[in-house]
């Protein structure tokens, strides 16, 4: 038995759905940009680079997911953040609506996974500091979005 390649399966699934965030984060910039048709948006970023190789699924129940969702998710993250989320950064803006539908409908991927990615791809397209700010308001709304996950991981570092 090949044991060497369960790790490896694991690290490309990774970043087959790290590469569906950024998709994703591309589509959402150019949607809160635009406006645009999320359908038209879609077709344009599967045209793209950043979509090769990406976990489809992931990626089209992400762009998909928060524009639809949109207003729930800007209400979600709406309690930490420092002024309207029309106002945000559109990267960071569509950095955090990713985060908080992770949070929210992505169970199966742990909270400081979830942030730990939004965080990423802040840093990767986003201005100098928006990490930063992505950072404390994910995890400020991981604390309301999941409670108990966050509540047992601050109980395991004690």
């Amino acid at each position: 038995m090949n044991t060497s390649k369960a790790p490896a399966r694991k690290g490309a699934a990774s970043s087959a759905r790290r590469r569906a965030r950024q998709a994703a984060l591309t589509g959402l910039y150019q949607w809160l940009i635009s406006h645009e048709d999320p359908a038209a948006i879609q077709v344009h970023v599967e045209e793209q680079e950043v979509h090769s190789g990406c976990d489809r699924a992931h990626f089209e129940s992400l762009l998909h997911g928060c524009i639809a969702q949109a207003t729930q998710l800007d209400a979600d993250l709406s309690r930490h953040v420092d002024r309207p989320t029309a106002e945000l950064s559109p990267v960071e803006h569509a950095a955090l609506m990713i985060g908080a539908y992770e949070l929210r409908h992505c169970i199966e991927i742990p909270y400081r996974v979830v942030i730990n990615e939004a965080v990423e791809l802040t840093k990767a397209f986003g201005g100098t500091d928006g990490h930063k700010y992505v950072n404390g308001v994910l995890d400020k709304t991981a604390a309301d979005l999941r409670s108990q996950e966050v509540l047992a991981a601050k109980a395991d570092r004690s």
